[in-house]
């Protein structure tokens, strides 16, 4: 089942907070919980599921899923980095500290380890320029990244 009914509860809790008939407002959130649900990814199904149930057109809500970068459109791993690349970060050395963190992982951006385990994204901004460079894993955010910083936190996800 795409979407669970776990989920449209909640979904259901998400489009009580805008007014009647603009449910479509809860389209991230509603993407969000089903692509938890799916194995972390959002295939055109899930999508047109979400849109389905939010009675809008498919194409508006593949746009949100394929506009913003938390949405995943392939399989990932069990943790998703996302690098900054932004300017704050690229000026604070971000470019060198990705190559880095593809190394240590024997992968590209855009990648999953062998063990399926981590994933590595570059990311546009996630707003936390004070702290560049930095990425986030899961919902957790790392700042003012050194290459040694990396590899501890690296190592604490095996």
């Amino acid at each position: 089942m795409i979407i669970s009914d776990s989920a449209k509860k909640q979904i259901d809790i998400w489009i009580e907070k805008y007014p009647q008939g603009k449910q479509s407002s809860a389209v991230m959130e509603a993407l969000k919980l089903v692509q938890a649900e799916n194995d972390n990814q959002l295939t055109s199904e899930a999508i047109q599921a979400v849109a389905d149930y939010l009675d809008m057109p498919g194409i508006a809500a593949a746009e949100v899923a394929t506009f913003y970068e938390n949405y995943n459109h392939k399989p990932v791993g069990k943790h998703i980095i996302r690098f900054c690349h932004n300017i704050s970060c690229m000026l604070n050395g971000a470019d060198d500290l990705i190559t880095h963190l593809e190394t240590k992982l024997g992968v590209k951006t855009g990648e999953v380890t062998k063990d399926g385990l981590i994933s590595v994204k570059k990311v546009e901004c996630l707003g936390a320029c004070v702290g560049a460079p930095m990425f986030q894993i899961d919902d957790q955010y790392y700042e003012h990244l050194t290459a040694d910083k990396i590899d501890d936190i690296v190592d604490g996800l095996k």
